[in-house]
C-alpha cells in the first residue's frame, strides 16, 4: 500500500458516513490526507470524524447529491478550504429490492436521481480542479452495473450509466492528465441493503442476506486505495463478481440463468421459478 502517496491529497467522499464511504474516510485519514465527507446525515459524519486521526484535516458538508446546488456546494466548500481537489470518490448510494412489474416509477426516479446524476452533479462542479491537479474520480458502482441482477432493474440501469458515463469521461481525457476509475465491489457487508427501497419506495427495513459472510468495507476501502494508488481504470472485486463479469461476457445467456437461480434463493425473494 502506498500511504505516501495519499499523505497531503484532498479527497472528497460522498456517501462518507457509513459503510464504504465511511471506511474509506477513516482509512484515508490514516494516511494523512486531507477530507471532504458528504452525506445527509450531517450529525453522524461529523460525530464519526472526530473519530479519525486528529492530524488530518476534515471538512463534513451536508449534501445531498440528488441535489445539484448541493453538489456544487460541497464542491466550492472544498476548494475554498484546501484550494485544490486531488481525488472525487463518488460513493453515494442507494439499492432496491423489487420486480419492475410492481415497482412504482418514482423508486427508479430516486436511484437514477442519487447514484447517476449524484455522480455526474459531483464531477462536472470538481472537473476543472482534478484537471488542474491531474487527479482521479472514481465511481463506486457493483457487479450490477456489468450484469444486471433480477429484482434490482432501477439499481442495476444507474449503476451501468454510471460506469458508461465514466468510461465516456476518461476517453475524453485520455491525454489530459485525469485518472478515471470504475469500481465495482461485489457484496460488501454494509448499511445498503437495510436502506433499499421495495416496490412501494420505502425501505426494506433489513437484510436478505447474510453479511458476516460478505467482504467487509473496510477490505473494500483497502482495494479502493490500491486501485487509485495505482492508477488502475477498473477494479471488479470478489471472486464471484470477477466471475459473473467474465462469464456475462462469454455465455451471457447461461449467465442470466445462474443469477436468476443464485438470486432467487434469498430470503422473501420478489420472485422465483415458476
Amino acid at each position: 500500500m502506498k500511504r505516501d502517496f495519499f499523505e497531503g491529497k484532498v479527497i472528497v467522499i460522498t456517501g462518507a458516513s457509513s459503510g464504504i464511504g465511511l471506511a474509506s474516510a477513516r482509512l484515508f485519514a490514516s494516511f494523512g490526507a486531507r477530507l471532504s465527507l458528504a452525506a445527509r446525515s450531517i450529525d453522524r459524519l461529523q460525530a464519526e470524524a472526530e473519530k479519525m486521526s486528529s492530524a488530518s484535516d476534515i471538512l463534513c458538508v451536508r449534501t445531498d447529491v440528488s441535489v445539484e446546488a448541493d453538489c456544487r456546494n460541497l464542491i466550492e466548500r472544498t476548494v475554498e478550504k484546501f484550494g485544490r481537489i486531488d481525488i472525487l470518490v463518488n460513493n453515494a448510494g442507494v439499492s432496491m429490492r423489487a420486480m419492475f412489474r410492481d415497482l412504482d416509477l418514482s423508486v427508479i426516479k430516486t436511484l437514477m436521481d442519487v447514484n447517476f446524476w449524484g455522480t455526474v452533479y459531483c464531477t462536472k462542479y470538481a472537473l476543472p480542479y482534478l484537471l488542474e491537479s491531474k487527479g482521479s474520480v472514481v465511481g463506486v458502482i457493483s457487479i450490477a452495473g456489468f450484469a444486471g441482477l433480477p429484482g434490482r432493474t432501477g439499481y442495476s440501469s444507474s449503476k451501468y450509466a454510471i460506469r458508461g458515463f465514466l468510461d465516456t469521461l476518461r476517453i475524453e481525457h485520455l491525454y489530459d492528465g485525469l485518472h478515471v476509475m470504475v469500481f465495482a465491489p461485489g457484496f460488501t457487508a454494509s448499511n445498503v441493503r437495510n436502506a433499499a427501497l421495495t416496490a412501494d419506495g420505502s425501505a426494506q427495513g433489513k437484510t436478505p442476506r447474510d453479511e458476516g459472510r460478505m467482504m467487509t468495507a473496510e477490505k473494500c476501502a483497502e482495494y479502493l486505495a490500491r486501485g487509485l494508488a495505482g492508477k488502475r481504470s477498473e477494479m471488479i472485486l470478489t471472486p464471484i463478481g470477477k466471475l459473473t463479469v467474465l462469464m456475462h461476457n462469454i455465455l451471457p445467456r447461461l449467465t442470466d440463468r445462474l443469477e436468476f437461480s443464485y438470486m432467487a434463493k434469498e430470503p422473501d425473494s420478489p420472485f422465483h421459478r415458476k
